[in-house]
C-alpha cells in the first residue's frame, strides 16, 4: 500500500495551523507535509512533529507574496537574488525538521518576460538550488501545475517540467508529480507514471473535478494506488486537496485503501 502524507495546508483547516499535527496523528498519518514553514519558527514546528511522532517528508522554497498572488519566483528574472537567499533559507528550516527533499514552484510569468527568457532564468534558478540542496543532501523537486486553477504558471505539463529538468542537467532534481494537476492538464496518468518514475521523487492527490477526496470525482484511484505497488514506488503520497465537507469525515477513501489486499 502507499505511503500517505497529510497536507497540512489543505487538511484539517477546521483548527489552527499547529493543532493539525495533532489532528493528523490522530487520524492515522504518520507522515506531512506542507507548502510553507517560514511563518513559524523551526523549534515549534520540530516540536508538533516531535510530539505527535510525525515524519515531515516535504515543503517548498520560499515562493514570493503568497497572499497577494504570487506562486512562485524562480522564472522572473529581476528577483533571482531573492530567489537565491530563499533557497539558504529553506536549507535552514529543511535541516533544522528533518525534510529529504524541497519543492520549487517556478510561479506565473509576466505577460513582458518572454517564454524563453523565463525558462532560461528557471534553469538558472534550479541549477544553483539543485547544487545548493545536493551539498546538504536534500533533493530539489519542480512541480508542473495546471493553467485552470494558476493562470499564466510557467510550467503545465509534465514534459514541460522534465524538459526543464534535462536542461538543469543535475542528480539532484526531480519531477513533482501532482495527479489532479496533470489530470486537469495532459491526462494519461498511469503510462505518464510508469514511463517516467525514475524521475519522480514524489506524488501527490487529489480528485477532479473539484480538488476534492479520492471517490469525489472521475480519476481511478483504486487502479492508481495498484500500479504505484507493482512499479514499487517508495515515495509518499501526499493528501493535497481540499475536503469536500470535513477532513474526517472524507477519510474513508483512506480506510479503504488501507484494507485493500496488495497488488
Amino acid at each position: 500500500m502507499p505511503k500517505f502524507a497529510a497536507n497540512l495546508t489543505m487538511l484539517f483547516n477546521e483548527v489552527p495551523f499547529v493543532e493539525r499535527f495533532a489532528a493528523a496523528a490522530q487520524a492515522g498519518f504518520e507522515a506531512v507535509e506542507f507548502l510553507f514553514p517560514y511563518p513559524y519558527s523551526a523549534a515549534e514546528l520540530a516540536e508538533q512533529l516531535d510530539a505527535h511522532g510525525l515524519r515531515l517528508v516535504l515543503h517548498n522554497l520560499p515562493a514570493g507574496d503568497w497572499a497577494a498572488g504570487e506562486r512562485g519566483i524562480a522564472c522572473l528574472p529581476d528577483r533571482v537574488g531573492e530567489f537565491q537567499e530563499g533557497v539558504g533559507q529553506a536549507i535552514e528550516y529543511a535541516k533544522a525538521l528533518g525534510v529529504p527533499q524541497l519543492n520549487c514552484l517556478v510561479g506565473i510569468r509576466p505577460k513582458p518576460v518572454d517564454i524563453e527568457r523565463a525558462r532560461g532564468t528557471i534553469v538558472d534558478n534550479l541549477r544553483f538550488a539543485a547544487t545548493a540542496l545536493k551539498r546538504e543532501g536534500i533533493k530539489l523537486l519542480v512541480e508542473p501545475c495546471n493553467a485552470y486553477d494558476i493562470p499564466g504558471f510557467a510550467l503545465n505539463r509534465s514534459k514541460e517540467a522534465l524538459d526543464v529538468i534535462a536542461a538543469v542537467d543535475s542528480d539532484n532534481l526531480f519531477l513533482q508529480y501532482d495527479i489532479y494537476h496533470m489530470q486537469r492538464m495532459e491526462g494519461e496518468l498511469a503510462a505518464t507514471i510508469e514511463r517516467n518514475l525514475p524521475r519522480i521523487a514524489h506524488i501527490q492527490l487529489a480528485d477532479n473535478p473539484g480538488r476534492h477526496e479520492p471517490g469525489t470525482g472521475e480519476i481511478n484511484y483504486a487502479f492508481l494506488f495498484a500500479l504505484l505497488d507493482r512499479l514499487g514506488y517508495e515515495g509518499h503520497i501526499g493528501c493535497e486537496y481540499k475536503p469536500r465537507t470535513t477532513t474526517l469525515d472524507g477519510l474513508g477513501w483512506l480506510a479503504r485503501v488501507s484494507r485493500a489486499p496488495a497488488a
